[in-house]
């Protein structure tokens, strides 16, 4: 499952406050670990959804546009929010065409997708207006994380831009537009809408130099890039000009946890904690903790966080969290209790969609699995709902399922080559899906490229099992032993490093770690976990 945090930092409501949140002791057995949020990515044959990764290039040659006489922004303040069916059949015709050619034509994707996808935008989109929308996301207010995953997102991105048409030197608003365009791209699966952010961005600092607003927002769009340094800078920078601006609290954990500074991302969850507590620094914080093992303090967090919770939004959000941390663990009644309750306060919550898809999977409802991730990806295709449905298209087996199979893999190219021409980086995700799907010596290149910006033990485990397919096991051993070094409980990591095991000749190792990841999550992956009990029998054959 992808990680719990998010790039959402909404601005804390009196009412986000969860009795109390002080953390309890930690064992002494307990380490740093972990990498936090982000885009899902691929999985690979452990299905794991971790977070993008990689820092992206700013999108170059972007300028700040000139409001119109009307008032408005031809760039920004004109350009509607979502039209999720072009994207989507955008991206379907270049995966169709990359089964074809792919090996020819893979580097001229990017921009077929990028003029495919923000042309339909630019074409249809721009009369969308609701009066609903202002309530999601207002000029002066603030972004919940459930509403950024509803079509209030859409409806209040056009609710601003009118605003903005009337209003053009509203630095406040420029700003709020800016986070939401992070927020569509981020959870309606559409880079395109990352230069957008950008420019937006741009405008309310040129209107307003230094406000903190701006500041923490150009933050979050450099963390939704996988830009970690970018987003750590940029974080700072905003809390230099107002320390309690909660977005900037938020996603300087979000930077310290990818950038692998674990103990500095648990100073700054505390920070965090002591200054704007509220649900977006709560999931953090239990987040932190889970990376470090405790998992007891995590779920204990989030559940007074939940109790706390009282609009719809929050609550989907924060039992989603809980979800994904009972999936974690393998304990599946649980998860589909929580993902239940998210989708009772919102029935279109993608992560408790996907959540609850993966969950029945792996509690052997296929049927329901298969079908819920195809709803899924059908709205948002990225690479984590893509491979987890290829994964159990092939495990099933039928007729022209491979074939299905195929399809969803040739989108997470597709998805990627988006990705990257709208200026985020996507080593993590390529080397995820390509290690087990695609291009092997692909893997290895943007694993390598991945590992030289940032040591996460995510990077650590992508690294090892590229290096792993790649057929060089001694050299993958120390990464995997890495990945698994922190005290994070991870059934993918632990498989991994169990086939490395075995592989460098290691088969008491090999048993306890391919059994250790089965006892923890036995459905963690319907690939990885049959083939980690195909090798545990063998290894028990061979005593």
């Amino acid at each position: 499952m992808p990680p719990r945090t998010t790039d959402s930092t909404p601005e804390r409501r009196d009412d986000d406050r969860a009795p109390s949140t002080g953390p309890e002791p930690e064992t002494a057995g307990e380490r740093e670990g972990g990498a936090a949020a982000g885009a899902g990515a691929g999985s690979g044959k452990g299905g794991d959804g971790t977070s993008g990764a990689r820092p992206a290039e700013p999108g170059a040659g972007d300028t700040a546009p000139t409001p119109s006489p009307a008032g408005g922004d031809g760039d920004e303040a004109g350009e509607a929010g979502d039209d999720t069916d072009q994207r989507v059949a955008a991206m379907r015709r270049a995966a169709d065409g990359g089964r074809r050619w792919r090996a020819l034509h893979l580097a001229g994707c990017a921009v077929l997708l990028a003029v495919a996808v923000t042309g339909g935008a630019v074409a249809v989109g721009g009369g969308q207006d609701g009066g609903t929308g202002v309530d999601a996301v207002s000029a002066a207010g603030a972004l919940s994380p459930g509403d950024l995953a509803r079509g209030d997102l859409d409806a209040g991105i056009a609710s601003l831009q009118k605003h903005l048409r009337a209003q053009p030197r509203d630095f406040g608003g420029w700003s709020t537009l800016g986070v939401a365009y992070v927020e569509q791209a981020r959870t309606k699966g559409d880079p395109s809408r990352y230069p957008q952010a950008e420019r937006a961005l741009r405008r309310s600092l040129d209107l307003e130099p230094g406000n903190d607003q701006a500041l923490a927002g150009q933050a979050a769009l450099a963390a939704a890039r996988h830009d970690f340094p970018g987003a750590l800078n940029h974080a700072d920078r905003a809390l230099k000009q107002n320390p309690y601006n909660e977005r900037a609290l938020c996603t300087r954990i979000d930077a310290l946890v990818e950038l692998g500074r674990y103990d500095d991302a648990a100073k700054a969850a505390d920070t965090a904690d002591d200054r704007r507590p509220g649900v977006p620094v709560f999931t953090r914080y239990a987040y932190v903790h889970e990376l470090r093992g405790d998992v007891r303090t995590a779920r204990s967090v989030l559940e007074r966080a939940l109790g706390s919770a009282s609009a719809p939004a929050d609550v989907a959000y924060v039992a989603t969290s809980l979800g994904q941390l009972a999936w974690n663990q393998g304990e599946y009644k649980t998860a589909l209790g929580h993902y239940a309750r998210a989708l009772a306060a919102d029935d279109a919550y993608l992560p408790a969609l996907e959540g609850r898809a993966r969950t029945q999977a792996a509690s052997g409802d296929r049927a329901a699995a298969v079908a819920g991730l195809e709803q899924v990806v059908a709205q948002f295709p990225l690479p984590g709902p893509l491979v987890a449905l290829g994964e159990l298209y092939e495990d099933r087996g039928a007729d022209g399922d491979r074939a299905k199979a195929g399809d969803q893999y040739a989108l997470v190219d597709a998805w990627t080559a988006l990705a990257r021409a709208g200026g985020a980086n996507t080593d993590l995700e390529t080397a995820l899906a390509a290690a087990d799907h695609g291009d092997k010596k692909e893997a290895l290149r943007s694993a390598r490229a991945e590992w030289d910006r940032r040591h996460s033990v995510h990077t650590a485990d992508a690294l090892a099992w590229a290096l792993h397919v790649n057929g060089r096991d001694e050299e993958a051993l120390p990464y995997a032993r890495r990945a698994t070094a922190t005290g994070y409980r991870n059934a993918v990591f632990l498989y991994h490093r169990g086939v490395i095991e075995r592989a460098t000749g290691d088969e008491r190792g090999a048993r306890t770690h391919l059994k250790a990841a089965l006892d923890l999550n036995p459905g963690f992956s319907p690939l990885g976990a049959r083939e980690a009990r195909t090798a545990l029998k063998d290894l028990e054959g061979n005593r």
